[in-house]
């Protein structure tokens, strides 16, 4: 990405991928609540995999579903799933981004790294996250689909009883159910995202419009948010139906998209659009701009300490 640090010097791999891991989990601390929100929309009025006496309650909006959440199941619902969340960071944020620069140069053949180096690097590194990070996508998905009025006994009392759950009752395939859709889903937020932050970024410091700093870098994460939600939003829906559906509802993929278009219209491939745009709007804005002050400031204390020795 343009503008490496505040004195030119890049950031090593290892403060890369250490930055956008920290980031990442603060993004994901403080919009949680966004994508809980999100995640009940997605499953829509009838919560996939539950009993029939929870799907009586009725979300509307970003707000109405916060409040509604916050209301019936308690303020502490909104972070259900959020440890699955933070491990989901760690073991897939900090390489898609964290190794984002470094795939890219080595896709880059010319001085100057191409459209193509990016999209290249983009795919590549998201479809490795996907594959290390993916159980925890289906633990976090599960956890903040599942309803706390349902029954006396929920279908996981925390984070490591549904990851055992999953595990003994769907065999360890089960923490890998929604790959497919899932990596579809990452492939174009990652390309997206990243991609046209990067382009954001280098064409407004080019142009001298913005200085490489933390106005430069809100203004391209907000743009960067918007159009990877439009693109990804249809793939997200799918993906949440299909992670949180009980065993057999769907035969498969195509078969959970052909159901929903079919009972629900084209309509149910945008739902939860809004809180969508809200979660990843800001979580871009609060990772990016920690990410690229993190690796300014970790780079800064490491040339103080070469300096020292």
């Amino acid at each position: 990405m343009v503008g490496h640090t505040a004195s030119d010097v890049p950031p090593t791999m290892a403060v890369k991928i250490f930055s956008a891991g920290v980031a990442a989990c603060v993004a994901d601390m403080i919009t949680f609540p966004l994508d809980t929100a999100k995640v009940r929309l997605q499953v829509g009025s009838a919560i996939q995999g539950e009993c029939l006496t929870s799907s009586a309650i009725r979300y509307k909006g970003v707000l109405g579903t916060i409040i509604t959440l916050a209301k019936t199941e308690g303020p502490v619902k909104l972070y259900s799933g959020l440890p699955a969340g933070l491990q989901r960071q760690i073991s897939f944020a900090s390489l898609r981004i964290g190794l984002y620069d470094t795939v890219q140069d080595f896709f880059t053949t010319g001085k100057e790294a191409s459209l193509g180096s990016k999209i290249s690097a983009g795919l590549t590194t998201g479809g490795v996250a996907v594959f290390i990070g993916q159980p925890t996508e289906v633990v976090k998905v599960r956890l903040q689909a599942q309803s706390g009025l349902h029954g006396p006994k929920p279908r996981y009392t925390g984070t490591y009883n549904a990851y055992r759950i999953i595990a003994t009752t769907e065999g360890l395939t089960g923490l890998w159910k929604g790959t497919t859709p899932n990596l579809t889903r990452n492939v174009i937020i990652n390309c997206t995202e990243l991609v046209t932050y990067d382009l954001m970024k280098e064409a407004l410091v080019k142009s001298r419009l913005l200085a490489d700093d933390v106005p430069c870098h809100f203004v391209s994460a907000v743009i960067a948010g918007f159009c990877t939600t439009v693109l990804s939003s249809p793939v997200d829906v799918v993906k949440t139906r299909f992670v949180n559906s009980s065993p057999g509802q769907y035969t498969s993929v195509p078969n959970c998209a052909m159901m929903m278009l079919t009972r629900e219209g084209p309509s149910a491939f945008f739902k939860g659009f809004l809180p969508s745009f809200l979660r990843l709007g800001s979580w871009n804005v609060i990772m990016f701009v920690c990410f690229e002050q993190l690796k300014r400031e970790l780079m800064k204390s490491r040339q103080t300490m070469d300096c020292a020795t």
